[in-house]
């Protein structure tokens, strides 16, 4: 895959085909929300609604919004999208919350962090203080 962006020290004359991150954002620095994580689990929609239950039809996108579609077809964090996109964190960020606003890709929190909010396993914290206690 060719990388999207470089180090501006790579083509000093900026003759090289570099892509920079405000021409893929179109000039944003930061997504429209700010609740995603390097571990946020993304999964493209299979039946993408906006939010009053109509049918989404992605219209025009870009070709990085097309990749991430294809990558996330089966569940990838943030940060495996942003790596196999070769693009930073902070752009990829923008990317996402592009296609959740549009319904086109759906994010949660990883499983084992959502289990964890949903309350504490007891049986667990039982057996670490019975631990501890034997300490």
């Amino acid at each position: 895959m060719t990388p999207h962006w470089e180090d501006e020290e790579t083509e000093e004359d900026g003759a090289g085909t570099m892509v920079r991150p405000y021409t893929i954002t179109r000039g944003r620095t930061a997504p429209e929300r700010d609740d995603f994580t390097l571990i946020t689990v993304l999964t493209t929609a299979q039946d993408p609604r906006d939010g009053h239950g109509a049918a989404v039809h992605p219209g025009r996108l870009q070709p990085e919004h097309r990749m991430i579609l294809e990558r996330c077809r089966r569940p990838a964090a943030v940060a495996e999208v942003s790596a196999d996109l070769n693009l930073p964190v902070s752009v990829t960020k923008i990317l996402l919350a592009d296609l959740v606003a549009q319904g086109l890709l759906l994010a949660r929190a990883p499983l084992s962090v959502a289990r964890a909010s949903g309350g504490a396993d007891m049986g667990m914290l039982a057996a670490l203080r019975d631990g501890l206690g034997r300490l």
